[in-house]
């Protein structure tokens, strides 16, 4: 009866740790539906969008934004401010457990300067996002034209 008790003892441990992630450390946000906009003039930058979801039991905080195919990626927001728009640079972002921030125009967006070759509509681009705490976040973002 011991090792009958033993045994299951051993198959409920085992049930724990395939059913949960190896640790809340490993958990991390994911990015999806990324894309840059093509500016309309042959202009040094574009707008990223996107969403990046939240599935993990704490807070996580993006601290800075870069991509080998700019000089330049930061995190911005616009708002409106006695009647006027304005854009200021947001120096973290952060995502609450069980929730997403949506990356879209007039709101938060990516700011990406520079880019060091050009980009056509259908291309691919990286995009690393540094976690607070150490670790990174990759997203994948498609290149759109204008209102495309």
């Amino acid at each position: 009866m011991n090792t009958l008790r033993v045994l299951l003892a051993v198959v409920l441990l085992a049930a724990t740790f395939v059913a949960t992630p190896a640790s809340a450390a490993d958990c991390k946000p994911v990015v999806t539906g990324g894309w840059l906009r093509l500016p309309p003039v042959s202009m040094p930058m574009l707008a990223g969008f996107g969403t990046i979801r939240n599935d993990c039991a704490e807070a996580v905080t993006i601290v800075a934004a870069s991509s080998p195919a700019f000089a330049d990626v930061s995190i911005h927001e616009t708002r409106i401010v006695d009647g006027v728009s304005r854009m200021r640079a947001m120096p973290e972002l952060v995502i609450a457990p069980g929730t997403s921030a949506t990356l879209a125009p007039g709101g938060l967006h990516l700011m990406l300067m520079q880019p060091r070759a050009e980009l056509q509509a259908g291309d691919k681009v990286g995009i690393d996002f540094e976690l607070k705490g150490g670790g990174v976040l990759q997203g994948q973002f498609e290149v759109r034209k204008p209102g495309g």
